[in-house]
C-alpha cells in the first residue's frame, strides 16, 4: 500500500504538468525548451564580508549549497552532505538521520553539541547553555543550504568551541506558485515523501512543506517514524523592511537497538539485544524575524524565538552483556527505565550593521544584543512497565525531579577596519552575563527525599578576537584568533550520586581557537582552501576522588570540579578541481571534478588528572593518574574525504570515499575492549558511497544511490547511555531511489 501511494503522488505530477501544457498553445507545445542543466559549482563555497547583518570578513567559514552535490539527503547522510568540509567526524547511530551528530577539529560529535547550532538563524538545540544537544535538524530535503563558521562565531554568536552551524531552508523567490515532491523507496523497508508548495506575489511570500519518513531499519530492533511539518510567510512593506514568520514542527518514535560488546559486533553487526528501548522528542520551533534597512549605510535584524519540546525515553540501559530476559519469580521481563525532559525557551536577538567612511576607506561595524531564558524540567529514573511498546507511563512518581532555569544577556560589537583595498582587520568583543538556577528533588533513599537545594551560577564573561584578510585576486589569505567558552552544563550541576559533591565555584570551560590560511579560486577549475588551526580547552570538568572528611576510615566520595585542559591543533585542506574546465574540453565530456577534504588533527590532554580509590575503608587508598600527554578521545588523527563527480546536461553522479582513523573512546586511552564494549580502540575505517541524478522535461528527477558500496564492517562510537551502551555499528551497503518533480 505504501509503495501504491507514492506512485500515485508521483502520477499526480506528471498529470498536473500534463494538464498545465494542454491549455498552451499547439506549436509551444511542439517545440518545447530543450532541458538545460547548468554546471553544478562544487560546495563549499564562501560567504562574502557581510551578509544577513553578520560579519564574515577574516573567519574561516563554508557554505554548502545542497542543490549543487550529489547525495543521500533523504536519510539525511551526514557522511555525503559535510564531505568537503574538513575536520569533521561524524557519529553514526543508526542509519535513521534524525539527529545530526558533527564535531570538528577533534570536538565530540554528539548532538552536534561543541556547536551552536541554529535554523534560519536562531537556536534549535535544546538549551544553549544547561544542555545544547540538538535533537532535531530540519530534513535535508528542505534544507537550501548550510552555513558553517568556525571558532571565529563564538563572539557574534556565543558558545561553544566548535563554531556556528546553521541550516537555511528553501523559499520560493520567484514564481506566484510552485509545487515541488520528491519522493523516495530504498534497504530496509525505507519510505519517504517530500512535499512543499510556495509562492511569491507583490507583497507576500510563504512556504510550506511537510516531510514524512519510516523504515524498519538495517539492524534489528531500530524501526522509526518521522514527520516534518513547517509554514513560512513573509510580508515586504517596501524594498527595504520585511517581516516574516514561521513555525516548524516535528514528532518521532524510534526504537532503539542498543549497544553490542566487540565479541557481538564480530559475530552479527545487525543483531540486536534490546526490543523494549524507545526514544522520541517531538519539537516545536517558532520565530518573527523583522529586517529594515533604514538608510545606506544601517540594516537591522530583529529575531524574536522560541522552542518547547520534549526528550522522552523508555527502555533496559544495561550494558549489552546482561541479557534482557524474563525473571522467572515474576514471569515477566523487568521494569523499564523513563526519562522525560520538557524545555521551554524563548529569546530575542538584534543584529545591526553600520558601515561609515574613515579616511580614504569605507568601514563596517556589527553590533547586536541577545536576551535568552531557557527553562528545562527534568524527570528520570521513573519506573516504567514490563511492556515492550512506546509506554512512558510509571508506578509512582520520578525519584528524580529537578528544575533547571538559564537566563543569559549578552552584548556584541565587531568592526571591520578596511585599511587599504587589500587588507582589512577586524577586531572585536562580547560580554555575557548568564545565571544558571538549579533545584528540585535528587533522588529517594529508604522512601526519604533527597532534596537538590537551589544553585545559582551566576557570572559574567568577556571574550575577545581578532580577525585579519588579505586579498591576493580571487584569493585571501585570513586569520583569526578568538577566544571561546563552554557554558556549565545542567548534568555539571546535578551530581550522579547523592554522596557526590559539586564544587561551588565550578567554571565554564574556557579557551581560544586561532586559524591562519589561503583560500580563493584560480580561473573558474580550482577552488581551495588551505589552513592550520590550534584550539585550547582549559577548565574541562571531571571528578575528583577524595577521602570523606579528610578519614580514610570513612571512605571516598567524588568531588566533581575543573580538572586540567586539552589542546587541539593541525592541518585543514580543501580543493575542487575542475579537470575537463582546466583541459579545455568540458562541451565534448561534461565537466568533470576532482575534491578532496584532508585533515590532520592532533588532540591531547596537556593537563590533567584522574582520581580512583581501592580496597576498604580503613585500607582505602586514593591513586591519582596523570593524563597528560593522552589523546583526547573521539577525536581521530586524520579524516580524509575523496570525490570525483561527472556532469553533463541532465546528469550529475558523485562516487566518494571517506577515510577515518582510529579512535580512543575514553580519556585513559584503554586499547583492550572491556567486556560490556562501554571502553577499548575502535579501528579506522573507509567508506564509499556513490549518488547520481537525471533530470528531465525540464521539471522532473530520478535520484538513486548507494551507500558503503563495499560494505566496510565499521563502527563510528561506543557509548556509555544512550542511545544504548556499547558498540554502535555502522550500516552496511544501502541503496535508495527517488522520483520528484518541480513545478
Amino acid at each position: 500500500m505504501k509503495y501504491f501511494l507514492l506512485v500515485c503522488v508521483c502520477l499526480i505530477t506528471f498529470q498536473f504538468h500534463a494538464q498545465e501544457l494542454h491549455f498552451q498553445q499547439e506549436d509551444t507545445i511542439k517545440n518545447l525548451p530543450p532541458v538545460v542543466i547548468t554546471y553544478k559549482i562544487q560546495s563549499p563555497e564562501r560567504m562574502p564580508e557581510i551578509k544577513d547583518n553578520i560579519l564574515f570578513s577574516g573567519k574561516k567559514n563554508e557554505v554548502l549549497k545542497l542543490s549543487n552535490i550529489n547525495g543521500n539527503f533523504i536519510t539525511n547522510n551526514s557522511r555525503e552532505t559535510f564531505s568537503r568540509i574538513p575536520g569533521v567526524s561524524i557519529w553514526e547511530n543508526e542509519g535513521s538521520g534524525i539527529q545530526i551528530n558533527i564535531g570538528l577539529r577533534g570536538l565530540s560529535p554528539n548532538r552536534s553539541w561543541e556547536l551552536n547550532t541554529r535554523q534560519n538563524g536562531y537556536d534549535i538545540s535544546s538549551d544553549v547553555f544547561g544542555y545544547p544537544e540538538a535533537y532535531y535538524n530540519p530534513p535535508l530535503e528542505a534544507v537550501q543550504s548550510i552555513e558553517l563558521i568556525r571558532g571565529g562565531a563564538s563572539l557574534q554568536f556565543g558558545p561553544q568551541f566548535g563554531g556556528m552551524l546553521n541550516y537555511i531552508l528553501k523559499r520560493e523567490t520567484k514564481k506566484e506558485f510552485s509545487f515541488e515532491t520528491q519522493n523516495s523507496v530504498g534497504s530496509y523497508g525505507l519510505m519517504s515523501s517530500y512535499n512543499a508548495i510556495g509562492g511569491n506575489s507583490n507583497k507576500f511570500s510563504y512556504y510550506i512543506y511537510n516531510h514524512s519518513r519510516s523504515a524498519d531499519g538495517w539492524r534489528k530492533n531500530s524501526e522509526y517514524n518521522i514527520r516534518n511539518s513547517h509554514a513560512f510567510v513573509e510580508y515586504r512593506f517596501d524594498e527595504n523592511t520585511k517581516i516574516n514568520a514561521e513555525y516548524t514542527n516535528m514528532d518521532y518514535k524510534m526504537k532503539q537497538p542498543g549497544g553490542l560488546t566487540d565479541g557481538q559486533f564480530m559475530q552479527n553487526s545487525q543483531q540486536s539485544l534490546r526490543d523494549r528501548n524507545w526514544f522520541g522528542t517531538p519539537w516545536n520551533l517558532f520565530s518573527i524575524q523583522f529586517d529594515t534597512k533604514i538608510n545606506d549605510y544601517f540594516t537591522s535584524n530583529t529575531k524574536i524565538f522560541g522552542l518547547i519540546g520534549q526528550r522522552n525515553s523508555v527502555g533496559f540501559i544495561a550494558t549489552p552483556n546482561i541479557i534482557d530476559e524474563i525473571n522467572l519469580a515474576t514471569n515477566d521481563y523487568s521494569n523499564r527505565r523513563v526519562d522525560r525532559d520538557f524545555y521551554r525557551n524563548f529569546g530575542i536577538e538584534n543584529r545591526n550593521v553600520f558601515s561609515y567612511n574613515l579616511g580614504k576607506t569605507s568601514h563596517n561595524l556589527a553590533f547586536g544584543t541577545r536576551i535568552y531564558k531557557a527553562s528545562t524540567k527534568r524527570k528520570q529514573d521513573g519506573k516504567g512497565t514490563t511492556g515492550n511498546d512506546f509506554d512512558l507511563y510509571i508506578n509512582g512518581s520520578y525519584p528524580r525531579d529537578l528544575d533547571f532555569v538559564t537566563e543569559n544577556l549578552a552584548i556584541f560589537a565587531e568592526n571591520q577596519f578596511r585599511l587599504n583595498e587589500k587588507l582589512s582587520v577586524t577586531p572585536g568583543l562580547r560580554l555575557e552575563n548568564i545565571n544558571s538556577i538549579g533545584q528540585g528533588l535528587f533522588g529517594i533513599i529508604d522512601a526519604n527525599n533527597i532534596a537538590l537545594p537551589q544553585k545559582n551560577l551566576i557570572r559574567n564573561k568577556a571574550l575577545f578576537g581578532i580577525g585579519m584578510e588579505y586579498k591576493i585576486a580571487k584569493t585571501n589569505i585570513y586569520a583569526n584568533i578568538t577566544q571561546a567558552y563552554r557554558p556549565v552544563l545542567f548534568s555539571d550541576l546535578t551530581p550522579s550520586a547523592v554522596t557526590d559533591v559539586i564544587d561551588p565555584n565550578i567554571k565554564d570551560a574556557s579557551g581560544y581557537n586561532a586559524d591562519i590560511g589561503f583560500r580563493g579560486s584560480v580561473n573558474n577549475y580550482l577552488n581551495f582552501d588551505f589552513s592550520l588551526f590550534y584550539l585550547n580547552y582549559n577548565n574541562r570538568i571531571g571528578g575528583v576522588r577524595q577521602y570523606t572528611n579528610n578519614d580514610p576510615n570513612q571512605g571516598t566520595y567524588l568531588f566533581r570540579t575543573n580538572l586540567g585542559e586539552t589542546v587541539n591543533k593541525g592541518i585543514e585542506s580543501f580543493f575542487n578541481l575542475n579537470i575537463t574546465s582546466m583541459l579545455e574540453i568540458e562541451k565534448k565530456y561534461g565537466n568533470v571534478d576532482f575534491f578532496a577534504t584532508m585533515s590532520f588533527i592532533d588532540s591531547r590532554y596537556t593537563n590533567y588528572k584522574v582520581y580512583s580509590s581501592s580496597g576498604i575503608p580503613p585500607n582505602a587508598t586514593i591513586t591519582t593518574t596523570d593524563l597528560s600527554g593522552n589523546r583526547v578521545e573521539n577525536a581521530p588523527r586524520y579524516i580524509h574525504n575523496f570525490g570525483l563527480s561527472w556532469g553533463k546536461k541532465n546528469i550529475s553522479t558523485t562516487l566518494q570515499c571517506r577515510i577515518s582513523g582510529k579512535i580512543f573512546t575514553d580519556a585513559n586511552n584503554t586499547t583492550a575492549p572491556s567486556t560490556n564494549g562501554v571502553t577499548g580502540l575502535l579501528d579506522g575505517y573507509k567508506v564509499f558511497d556513490l549518488s547520481a541524478e537525471y533530470k528531465f522535461f525540464q521539471y522532473y528527477n530520478i535520484r538513486a544511490g548507494i551507500n558503503n558500496i563495499f560494505n566496510e564492517k565499521y563502527a563510528t562510537r561506543r557509548s556509555s547511555g544512550y542511545p544504548g551502551p556499547g558498540i554502535l555499528p555502522g550500516e552496511s551497503t544501502t541503496f535508495y531511489i527517488s522520483i520528484g518533480a518541480k513545478i
